[in-house]
């Protein structure tokens, strides 16, 4: 049985935050409640702390942990104890108290993975926004097929762009997995790890020709990009390397109004709309969406199965045991850019 109070990290003002002790969730309507073992970090939580900060809510994604509570109207079927791998909201003004660094967190019981018996509860903390992400950007956004769905890519080339970002990690996988050939850009230092996911070719951002010699090998049909990255120097990459026939960029942050074509379409989205429920994004609030939200339920039975067949890689962890108190100088890696090529795991 879960303690009445538990320690989470709460935001307090721009740029600031505490560990605090506060009530344990109580169990929601479908959801169920989660002790939390590990705890994965992601650009946004500094951002969010930072640029969007909801005083007394909690921050965090991603998480992996164990069944703790189940309510009898949750419609995935758990049983206590079981090991799940999830992401949650964070800083969110509707649910203060949604949020992954913390010891508890409760969550809907249908947007979580079952954990794999090979996979240890570090490695578990790391996918499940990525997968969220990479799902929307690509099969939603995009309109690609689901691996083992539909006719799949038959060889249609796809740009990931910021191949060894932990969402492209994944989301290399899901289209290759999806018949797509996937191109991708990185560091040079990086191309055989961004192969050894499935891209068939990797390209140096850095490279001032880089567009040029992606369309080069595409042959001018590149007519999809995902950009993981979606700043700087990319949207202009992006928007050279696609066909000169036009085509469609899904991004995570909004591009520049004039990125340099007018027959591209930039989709710019949020994965927070997938929970289907009204959510918080800094001082706005917006509606749920049921039908992202059935797009996700599908999406996580999709990569479940992916990862229990052991046809997925996760990001590679950095593990720390620190807990909850070495999630501030995980905060500050993230933000200076020092954790490229891993995720930042911290165990609770």
């Amino acid at each position: 049985m879960a303690p009445s109070t538990m320690k989470a990290i709460k935001v307090i003002s721009a740029g600031k935050a505490e560990i605090q002790d506060v009530p344990v969730p109580a169990l929601r309507d479908g959801c169920v409640l989660i002790k939390i073992s590990c705890v994965a970090m992601n650009p946004i939580d500094w951002m969010n702390r930072d640029y969007l900060p909801i005083a007394g809510s909690t921050l965090g994604c991603d998480f992996s942990g164990t069944i703790e509570d189940i309510d009898s109207n949750a419609t995935k079927q758990w049983t206590k104890g079981d090991r799940v791998s999830g992401w949650t909201l964070q800083n969110n003004i509707v649910q203060k108290e949604d949020g992954a660094f913390a010891e508890y967190v409760v969550i809907n019981a249908d947007l979580l993975l079952r954990v794999p018996d090979s996979m240890t509860d570090e490695e578990a903390a790391s996918p499940s926004a990525g997968i969220a992400t990479a799902g929307m950007g690509l099969f939603q956004k995009l309109g690609m097929d689901f691996p083992g769905e539909g006719e799949g890519g038959k060889g249609e080339f796809v740009l990931i762009y910021g191949g060894t970002s932990a969402t492209a990690t994944i989301a290399i996988q899901f289209a290759k997995l999806a018949g797509y050939e996937v191109v991708t850009t990185c560091s040079a230092r990086s191309f055989d790890h961004v192969k050894s996911l499935g891209a068939s070719a990797a390209f140096d951002y850095k490279d001032p020709d880089c567009a040029a010699k992606i369309r080069e090998h595409t042959g001018d049909k590149l007519t999809k990009i995902f950009d993981t990255i979606s700043k700087d120097d990319s949207p202009k990459i992006c928007a050279a390397a696609i066909s000169s026939n036009g085509g469609t960029i899904s991004t995570t942050l909004p591009y520049p109004e004039d990125f340099g074509r007018k027959d591209v379409t930039a989709v710019m989205f949020y994965t927070l709309g997938l929970w289907g429920k009204e959510f918080g994004y800094g001082e706005q609030v917006f509606p749920g969406n049921p039908d992202d939200f059935e797009f996700a339920k599908h999406l996580y039975d999709v990569a479940e199965k992916l990862l229990h067949d052991g046809k997925i890689k996760v990001h590679q962890p950095k593990t720390s045991e620190t807990g909850l108190e070495g999630v501030f100088d995980g905060l500050e890696l993230i933000k200076n850019g020092q954790a490229s090529g891993v995720k930042l795991v911290y165990k609770l």
